[in-house]
């Protein structure tokens, strides 16, 4: 029980004993008293107790401390405490979201320890952070608990779990905003030490931050949130796509016959990098996409030149079955950053209308109506198309070219898309909508295109006021 009623009396001294030096207190109805060897212990003790009344602070009756002290030695560890974080997020979060999490404090856990002495390396710790302590699993009685208290980990995770644990520091001590520094510092670097992506680092640090809410608005562990209070800023990094990178037209063509000519898997999935390029989809997106979801103009001479149209209302990315709840590598949801139920129409051209009739015509589709599969059914999978991808760029590019990122990954094809539409100057609203972006992240990764298209529009608007002055 906490109390301002508090007494403290003056150091008495107890000869023949070994730490004759006494400070005596009472809080409430209860004394209390500690010993110690030299005077001036005794008098420091004092003064910190004295310092606490002035402060207005109250005492537990029970231990004698100041209410300051007790939340201090009674706070939990930063690693106890975010460990229970993941535990109670872990039911209602996506599979996306949970890895993010147990990325993101995996991270931060590594930085906010006491001591670096006897410290396992940082990768064996993010390992065992993120595969073993931040992912849950059901416990036999049914319960979500960490990975490592139903699983065996391997010996030098389980060691390096206990020495986080033994060397994390209180909760309470953040108190000290200054200790969140080289939390932050850690998560805007990648593990190599080089710079980690804007984008990557304002999600992690989005991560802390709701972590220290929680801390502070529903646990009461600390009494303000003490992030807004670091002077940091992450270091610069450019997010912007790098387009000397990017195929233009006559490139991601050749790719796309390059994957057709790539064997019979290839056959398959010329479609699906039709629809990276054509229609700027997600992998995610062209993995969900069914038949339904294809309105397609009729095979006919007279409609050879009519567009097509996608309507969009489910992706399945991939996440890895440790994260999911039916343990699939892939996790069903509804379109990204989109409430669920939500769609996106995507207008598509002639080209990528018979690229998805013809597919349809000579694969059909799987049960549940969707367009693409593996080889063995089901979902396909990143490492189906990226392999299939890099025999294209092997057929098509030079060596040097093959060795650079030239169109280094498939995703450059959805970058290849937008970029097209931008230099044929849509809206940029009308781009962002049919991309699944939103205007600012348009922005953001298309800003020298988009700026060549505001230099065209300057030009029309220059030579409209010029006709308008004429006489």
């Amino acid at each position: 029980m906490l109390t301002y009623d508090v007494d403290i009396w003056s150091i008495r001294k107890r000869a023949g004993r070994p730490k004759p030096w006494e400070l005596r207190w009472r809080v409430g109805e209860r004394p209390h008293s500690r010993s110690f060897k030299l005077k001036p212990q005794a008098d420091g003790r004092r003064a910190e107790l004295m310092a606490a009344l002035r402060d207005r602070q109250q005492f537990d009756e029970e231990t004698g401390l100041p209410a300051s002290e007790l939340a201090s030695r009674t706070s939990p560890s930063w690693y106890e405490h975010v460990t229970e974080y993941v535990l109670m997020k872990w039911p209602r979060a996506a599979a996306k979201h949970r890895a993010s999490i147990a990325e993101s404090l995996a991270v931060v856990t590594s930085a906010l320890v006491t001591s670096k002495r006897g410290a396992p390396s940082p990768s064996v710790q993010r390992a065992a952070l993120y595969q073993w302590a931040f992912r849950a699993v059901r416990s036999p009685e049914g319960a979500w608990v960490q990975r490592h208290a139903v699983e065996q980990p391997p010996e030098d995770v389980r060691a390096a779990l206990e020495w986080i644990a033994a060397h994390s520091i209180k909760v309470r001590d953040l108190e000290d905003p200054a200790l969140l520094r080289p939390a932050l510092e850690a998560l805007s670097l990648r593990l190599d030490g080089g710079k980690a992506a804007e984008n990557t680092t304002r999600r992690k640090r989005m991560v802390l931050s709701n972590v220290l809410r929680y801390t502070v608005e529903e646990k009461g562990l600390l009494t303000a949130n003490p992030l807004p209070r670091v002077d940091w800023t992450p270091p610069e990094s450019d997010d912007e796509i790098d387009f000397r990178y990017v195929p233009d037209p006559a490139l991601a063509r050749s790719l796309l016959g390059a994957v057709r000519d790539s064997g019979a898997r290839g056959e398959h999935l010329h479609a699906f990098f039709g629809c990276l390029y054509y229609a700027a989809m997600r992998p995610g997106e062209i993995v969900a996409l069914r038949e339904s979801d294809c309105t397609l103009p009729p095979n006919s001479p007279e409609t050879v030149s009519e567009w097509g149209e996608l309507l969009l209302g489910e992706s399945r990315p991939e996440v890895g079955g440790g994260w999911t709840d039916d343990g699939m590598s892939y996790e069903t949801r509804g379109l990204k950053r989109r409430k669920r139920g939500a769609t996106r129409s995507v207008p598509i051209p002639p080209v990528l209308v018979h690229l998805l009739r013809e597919h349809i015509k000579r694969y059909g589709t799987a049960d549940d109506g969707r367009l693409f599969r593996a080889a063995r059914g089901g979902r396909v999978a990143s490492t189906e198309y990226c392999n299939i991808w890099e025999k294209a760029r092997k057929a098509v590019l030079s060596p040097r070219e093959v060795e650079s990122d030239l169109a280094a990954v498939p995703y450059s094809l959805r970058h290849a898309g937008v970029s097209l539409w931008i230099k044929s100057g849509v809206d940029p609203a009308e781009v962002a909508a049919r991309a699944g972006h939103s205007i600012a992240v348009l922005y953001r990764f298309y800003a020298k295109i988009l700026k060549g298209g505001q230099q065209h529009s300057n030009n029309l608007i220059s030579r409209a006021l010029e006709e308008g002055d004429a006489p």
